[in-house]
């Protein structure tokens, strides 16, 4: 949470993300900041965003479920601005709200119904006729490749399935903005992959934001970056922009186990791999130890880096 005293943060926004139609949905959020009693969740965050898959990261208590459902309308931003296609999001809630679609962290279900009974209530909540509701609803058990499953309960889901069931009822009504938080936590290996694939075929014509903490989750889908610490955006910008920021300084070196403590006290140490001549150790650093190796930079190793200096930034020492 970010204290009202705090200073503005640095921003990098060197190369903002291209918005890949001009002429599709637009989003823009100017100076944006929700206050909880003496505390902020977010504060001074300002994006413009068209249409493709924006990746939102922070570490956990960054404030970035709070700025999705501050964008999503559930809250109401203590300051600043936000518009949909020209739209004021706060003056004129309810004229935005059916063009969202949203899938909160905590997607709650009703276990007794099968998946296309649950989503043919939602459908007649948010007002869709029945016939519309019906096409629509055969098409996005397809799209989530839920559709041998339509007539099961929903308890007998795994969590993998939930999800898509979850992002189904999100594009109930097409919206033009999807916004999805933090929608691949738990799920296993081949469940994520097929819920980024989901994820990135979207972004092609509407306005996609995925708040993870999971940086492979935004490497694979993501065509910007947005990365929140402390309640403030510390960068807008592209996942190939965030690698250029760090080439040049990730570095593997081969330590033996018994030296790892003493390289991790002196080191940003990304990742670390156990192998039969000692311990593999990735890390971020201009001047790096003798018998390092450069290596190509991951985005979470870019990512890492950038938090490092925003809190060293924060603290008034060097990153």
């Amino acid at each position: 949470m970010v204290p009202p005293e705090s200073p503005a943060a640095t921003v990098t926004t060197e190369e903002s993300p291209a918005a890949h139609d001009e002429d599709g949905p637009r989003l823009r959020l100017d100076g944006v900041g929700k206050q909880y009693g003496d505390v902020w969740g977010v504060r001074d965050v300002s994006l413009e965003l068209g249409t493709g898959v924006l990746g939102l990261l922070g570490p956990n208590g960054a404030g970035k479920s709070t700025l999705m459902r501050v964008i999503t309308t559930y809250l109401e931003p203590t300051e600043g601005t936000l518009t949909f296609d020209g739209t004021d999001v706060v003056a004129s809630p309810n004229a935005v709200r059916e063009r969202i679609g949203y899938l909160p962290q905590d997607f709650g279900i009703y276990p007794d119904l099968t998946a296309a009974e649950f989503l043919s209530y939602l459908a007649a909540i948010r007002g869709l006729d029945r016939a519309h509701a019906s096409e629509r609803i055969d098409d996005l058990l397809e799209l989530t490749n839920l559709q041998d499953a339509r007539d099961r309960r929903l308890d007998g889901f795994s969590g993998g399935m939930r999800q898509r069931v979850g992002i189904a009822q999100a594009l109930l009504t097409d919206p033009d903005l999807l916004v999805v938080d933090e929608p691949t936590v738990g799920l296993d290996p081949a469940e994520r992959v097929r819920f980024r694939n989901v994820l990135s075929s979207l972004g092609e014509d509407r306005i996609v934001i995925l708040s993870t903490h999971i940086v492979s989750d935004v490497e694979a889908t993501a065509s910007g970056v947005a990365i929140l610490a402390d309640g403030r955006l510390r960068s807008h910008t592209t996942p190939e922009r965030l690698l250029e920021d760090v080439a040049n300084r990730v570095w593997e070196v081969v330590v033996p186990r018994d030296d790892l403590q003493s390289l991790k006290a002196e080191y940003h140490i990304s990742t670390t791999t156990r192998r039969s001549d000692g311990i593999h150790a990735r890390i971020v650093a201009t001047d790096p130890p003798e018998g390092a190796v450069s290596v190509t930079p991951t985005l979470e190793e870019a990512y890492l880096d950038l938090l490092g200096e925003a809190n060293a930034s924060e603290s008034g020492g060097a990153p």
